[in-house]
């Protein structure tokens, strides 16, 4: 995302400063969800998801979600029954107007298109909003598992079975090694599989370390990380998480992370050795109050909060408690 509000989870090419829409450090949100996308049993009909990884929620509210196993991209507007589709869609496959298994997606607004890990294709493709037909590939033979992009432009890559996080930028295709590359294992300079990364406006990589269960920080340059959330072995008590999948930091340094073996959304304040459970937390379940192994989160605008519910095939928004 260039410039990126809170509300996304990942970077955006927009005008406004990053983090615009900063959230109280107490803020606390309504305990129950609401579907906003899914939620009708897993299927490939426009009204179903089908092991939904990730999204974006854009200025008007509207989602994208990254629909992995219908390999498709799809598009809710606000307040809609059902989605429409904006890339993919077409079947399992290699073709240029097909994805496999996609991972995750961002909206670059400069280019007006879709960024989308195509992971079971090993590339990273762009595709136009405007003409849906097919995709650029602008990074191939790599088994991408999370992107995201920063305010000038440059692409940065989680990738599988490398424990590495790449900056990509000006062009050049092997891209520069920001965070982990010395191999897996749980040391500061390692990664151990599945990595899921943030950018804040400073250009510091926030890694969520799957295997680990921790989330890391590299500042730019830097040749290890630091602990900023977890790190306590896998558990559920309040200084631990348990697979956990996407980061997003505020401009204060809060982390907010999706603690998914625990189904929960953890917030972790700058420098505290436990995080507070935010939503979530009541056991696994499909309740309104609970979720099933949620694996993205995003705020929009004014502050209120969107799941990836992976398991329960759904979006669910949680909105921010007017009274904090």
């Amino acid at each position: 995302m260039k410039l990126m509000f809170i509300h996304t989870a990942k970077l955006c090419f927009v005008s406004a400063p990053l983090n615009s829409t900063d959230l109280h450090p107490n803020a606390k949100w309504v305990h129950d969800g609401v579907s906003v996308a899914g939620g009708n049993g897993r299927g490939d009909g426009m009204n179903q998801l089908s092991n939904p990884l990730s999204l974006y929620v854009d200025d008007d509210q509207t989602i994208y979600i990254c629909d992995q196993s219908n390999h498709r991209i799809v598009e809710w507007k606000w307040h809609a029954m059902s989605g429409q589709l904006v890339a993919g869609g077409n079947g399992n496959g290699s073709g240029t107007h097909q994805l496999d298994s996609p991972r995750d997606v961002i909206v670059d607004k400069d280019r007006d298109s879709l960024v989308i890990c195509d992971w079971g294709n090993r590339r990273v493709v762009r595709w136009p909003r405007q003409n849906q037909r097919s995709a650029e590939t602008i990074i191939s033979n790599i088994s991408c598992r999370s992107l995201t992009m920063d305010d000038t432009g440059s692409l940065y890559v989680a990738e599988d079975g490398k424990n590495e996080v790449r900056r990509y930028q000006g062009g050049v295709l092997q891209g520069i090694v920001v965070a982990g590359g010395n191999g897996k294992g749980n040391r500061s300079d390692q990664l151990s599989n599945r990595a899921y990364i943030f950018v804040d406006r400073d250009h510091s990589v926030y890694v969520s370390d799957y295997e680990n269960n921790r989330v890391m920080k590299w500042m730019e340059g830097a040749k290890n990380g630091t602990v900023v959330a977890g790190n306590q072995g896998k558990g559920n008590n309040a200084s631990q998480l348990s697979s956990p999948y996407e980061v997003i930091v505020d401009r204060l340094g809060t982390v907010y992370v999706t603690d998914s073996g625990n189904h929960r959304i953890m917030r972790w304040p700058k420098g505290a050795t436990q995080g507070n459970v935010i939503v979530g937390g009541n056991g696994e379940g499909k309740g309104s109050n609970q979720l099933r192994y949620p694996t993205d989160l995003s705020f929009d605008r004014h502050g209120n909060l969107y799941v990836v519910d992976n398991e329960n095939q759904r979006v669910q928004k949680f909105n921010l408690d007017s009274n904090t």
